[in-house]
């Protein structure tokens, strides 16, 4: 395998599981960041660029990273609350009266990123025109009854989250959550990342796809074994599970250029495994002079809000605000580590104990929504290290 880039010394053995995802599990096209206090010191791409293709992965590779978007989205509502504009337990009809409608008056803008709103899935799903066009995911959630009172449980809102906090950073702003990223946080950070990708920018983005699950050496994934599994939920076409993740119907082109220019805060940011790290690099510590979060915005950030079984993905799981947390669905690097995954494979995070933060994106999508094999046989290697 021939592997690029660097890696500071003592880090190797990122390197060698990273060499080791294409060898035994099955990996196509892939990169690696880890930033250690401030600095990079893993910067790591293999394989093509297409997950069907041959021509090379390269320096600036980037790719849909599906729900790893989530975690920086979440940053935008954090950031306005840091800076003044933004009350995180003000109900969000202060901010956006239509949102009160069919049961929602008590629904807190603290409820949308901890997925407690009880809006994960829609009873009319939209069409990917819908979905994209800027207005009509805001008017479906708006209308939308909720499935269990706001604040008295959770379950992940897998495309609502989308419209969710888009159209309440829009209220607030004036601005569309993919303009507040590009100008906020990914041009003073330098990021490769974006959500609605621009069109000068399209030649630089890989194909994703699905890869083969193989039969051994899946690497350390958690089995789950929960009375109902989220695959078995899938395919129940009436459960919360199938109807949360269908939201859209049919299911979009995610290589389609009507997708990657649409702004969908759950699932279509685009970006290199560098930009994901050098994001939460700038959570938890400051980076070239930048930093994003004050010390009690992160403890905002991480503070768990939701935990235990999730009424979409069937398993216990752990959020604070916007962030999923350490856990059984999501093993992170440490107890105290946030970030989020993407469902087929990505992942970003950071654990502010260690000063550690990691971005993969990978053009092979696996089934799994969490713990994908290939992420977390990197998360141990850099647990190695440490």
């Amino acid at each position: 395998m021939d592997v690029q880039g660097t890696v500071a010394e003592g880090f190797e053995p990122v390197r060698d599981a990273f060499v080791r995802n294409f060898e035994q599990r099955g990996e196509r096209g892939a990169a690696v960041a880890v930033y250690r206090d401030g600095r990079k010191v893993v910067d790591l791409w293999a394989g093509t660029k297409d997950v069907d293709g041959t021509d090379p992965w390269a320096v600036d590779t980037a790719q849909t990273v599906r729900s790893a978007t989530k975690g920086v989205a979440a940053a935008v509502p954090l950031l306005l609350h840091q800076r003044g504009q933004l009350d995180l337990d003000a109900p969000v009809g202060t901010y956006w009266p239509e949102f009160k409608a069919a049961g929602k008056e008590r629904a807190l803008v603290r409820h949308l990123l901890s997925h407690r709103a009880g809006v994960p899935a829609l009873d009319r799903p939209l069409s990917v025109e819908e979905a994209v066009d800027g207005r009509s995911g805001a008017l479906a959630v708006a209308a939308q009854p909720p499935a269990w009172e706001p604040g008295t449980d959770h379950g992940y809102h897998a495309q609502t989250y989308s419209w969710l906090l888009g159209e309440l950073v829009r209220r607030v702003t004036g601005r569309s959550l993919g303009r507040w990223i590009a100008e906020e946080i990914a041009r003073p950070l330098g990021l490769d990342f974006w959500v609605g990708l621009p069109d000068d920018e399209a030649h630089r983005v890989g194909r994703l796809g699905p890869v083969e699950e193989p039969p051994a050496a899946t690497g350390g994934g958690l089995k789950l074994r929960p009375k109902r599994s989220v695959a078995e939920a899938y395919r129940d076409p009436d459960s919360l599970t199938r109807r949360a993740f269908g939201a859209i119907d049919p299911l979009p082109d995610e290589n389609a250029p009507l997708y990657r220019s649409a702004e969908l805060a759950a699932s279509n940011g685009i970006s290199t495994a560098r930009a994901l790290a050098r994001f939460y690099a700038a959570t938890v510590g400051e980076v070239d002079g930048h930093r994003l979060f004050a010390p009690a915005t992160l403890t905002v950030a991480r503070t768990e809000e939701s935990n235990g079984p999730d009424r979409v993905l069937v398993v216990g799981t752990r959020f604070g605000l916007g962030y999923m947390l350490h856990g059984p669905a999501s093993p992170l690097l440490a107890p105290g580590s946030f970030g989020h995954p993407g469902r087929g494979g990505s992942l970003g995070f950071a654990d502010p104990e260690s000063g550690v933060a990691l971005g993969y994106v990978t053009n092979g999508m696996r089934k799994g929504v969490t713990a994908d094999p290939r992420a977390q046989a990197l998360v141990r290697a850099v647990r190695s290290v440490l």
